[in-house]
């Protein structure tokens, strides 16, 4: 077993020193995806040969999304102390689901759980689990709030579930993410249980609109989801106004903040999740700007018990159940079975402590700024929106072309098929744009204005593309 990590240990060192210059993708390597396939072996192969070929294909035809030039959705690298950590994790391969199974990742886990409340600024009475995504984060935090919503109602949804309840009002800006819906179409609610409060095409929340809702439930117990980072530019719903609505109405307020969170952590942003104290939930992604290996995503909620009421385990004889000293994070979630994601949070912070995070967030605002600048002194590229954060919407738009939105999206083929950067499209306002999204420990200036260099080159050859074929 010695050789066969240490072939991984050889291996990593050459590639993590590649990911500076690599390109994102290489799209010629992908056939050596061929060498993985092929009928189940009988008998099998000799292991080091078989971490050596996975070490080769994956080295050569894997996304380096850990490296500074992957802009597209929004993903995060991994910081060096993150990914030894999570190294240990699987070293030490533990299951976290109670005390029981393992003291050592369940002090971890509340350890790390408490400097992700502080990092946020949240009361230390907040309690949280850990969680593979933002999408588990919502479910689960959503998930707590259907149990109280239930509750209101004088049903116990844990025990008897939703079928003799009406269906519970939702409420949120056009932000609201497909992850939410999706932890509500889980959750049984459907994901068309959102009634959608936008004053706009891009979905800026109109609190009018949302108050008229919440004024015809008359009373009745809701939810209103208050998004902060919208993925397409960044932008924030006013959450301070939303909690205002919340506590007039009895409504529960549940912030969607899978990277936007992280504007807490600098005095230029802070100001964009200005009331998050006051929300009941909140569900983030650490995979995204902590910058930790995926999967790890974690919600925090104002009242711990909530989680156990909502996520705790039917009893069974061998299983500590609530209230047992024994018991662990695994009745505060959705997940039984739980590897030790926390460990690889608790090495990230430990490392680089709140100062280190602050500035990488502020370093990545100012690249931003910096890819803003440069999309506006572009005579062919056309920014869409403003730059709060750090992603960045835009467009190509050429003098002479008549349809940007095919344009852009022969552009975005162009950029994922390229590979040396890597963004992909999306709609904003009714418009086919880029955004790319900078969360990366890795990205440098110089990574901002290769992508920028890339995308005026692809633009001038689509544009060659379309003018040929026009004539």
């Amino acid at each position: 077993m010695a050789d066969l990590l240490g072939q991984v240990h050889s291996a990593a060192g050459d590639y993590l020193a590649s990911l500076a210059a690599r390109p994102v993708q290489d799209r010629d390597a992908l056939a050596l995806l061929a060498e993985l396939g092929g009928p189940l072996p009988e008998k099998g192969s000799e292991p080091g040969e078989v971490i050596e070929r996975l070490l080769r294909v994956g080295a050569a035809a894997g996304t380096a999304s850990s490296g500074p030039r992957f802009f597209h959705f929004v993903t995060g690298g991994v910081t060096p102390a993150a990914l030894a950590a999570d190294w240990a994790a699987a070293l030490f391969d533990q299951n976290a689901f109670s005390k029981i199974s393992s003291p050592f990742a369940h002090e971890v886990e509340t350890v790390a759980l408490r400097w992700l409340r502080e990092l946020f600024g949240l009361p230390e009475s907040w309690g949280g689990a850990l969680v593979g995504s933002a999408t588990f984060a919502n479910f689960t935090s959503l998930g707590c709030a259907t149990h109280w919503w239930g509750f209101q109602l004088g049903v116990d949804t844990a025990e008897d579930g939703l079928a003799e309840l009406p269906r519970m009002p939702v409420l949120s800006s056009g932000y609201v993410h497909a992850s939410a819906r999706k932890a509500l179409q889980m959750l049984g609610h459907g994901r068309n249980s959102v009634t959608v409060c936008a004053r706009d095409g891009v979905g800026r929340v109109d609190l009018g609109v949302m108050r008229h809702h919440l004024n015809r439930l008359k009373g009745a117990p809701s939810v209103i989801i208050a998004n902060a980072g919208e993925v397409n530019a960044g932008d924030f719903d006013p959450i301070g106004e939303l909690a205002e609505l919340a506590a007039e109405f009895g409504a529960w307020l549940h912030v969607d903040g899978a990277f936007g969170l992280f504007a807490a952590l600098s005095p230029r942003t802070a100001h964009l999740v200005e009331g998050i104290g006051r929300a009941d939930s909140i569900a983030a992604d650490a995979h995204k700007w902590l910058n930790v290996p995926y999967e790890s995503g974690f919600a925090l909620v104002r009242d711990q018990a909530r989680l156990g009421s909502a996520f705790g385990m039917p009893g069974a004889a061998y299983l500590p159940g609530p209230g047992d000293p024994a018991s662990g994070y695994a009745l505060y979630g959705p997940e039984s079975s739980r590897r030790a994601r926390s460990l690889p949070i608790w090495a990230t912070l430990a490392a680089y402590g709140k100062q280190g995070h602050r500035e990488m967030v502020e370093r990545h605002l100012d690249l931003a700024q910096h890819l803003a600048a440069r999309v506006d002194a572009a005579p062919e590229l056309e920014r869409l929106a403003d730059v709060p954060l750090s992603i960045v919407c835009f467009r190509a738009a050429p003098a002479g072309v008549a349809d940007l939105d095919d344009f852009n999206r022969r552009l975005g083929a162009a950029l994922l098929e390229d590979g040396r950067v890597y963004a992909g499209t999306t709609l904003y306002d009714g418009r086919i744009a880029l955004r790319p999204a900078i969360v990366n420990w890795r990205t440098t200036e110089a990574d901002i204005d290769l992508f920028v260099d890339v995308v005026r080159e692809l633009s001038q050859k689509v544009s060659h593309e379309v003018g040929t074929r026009a004539s």
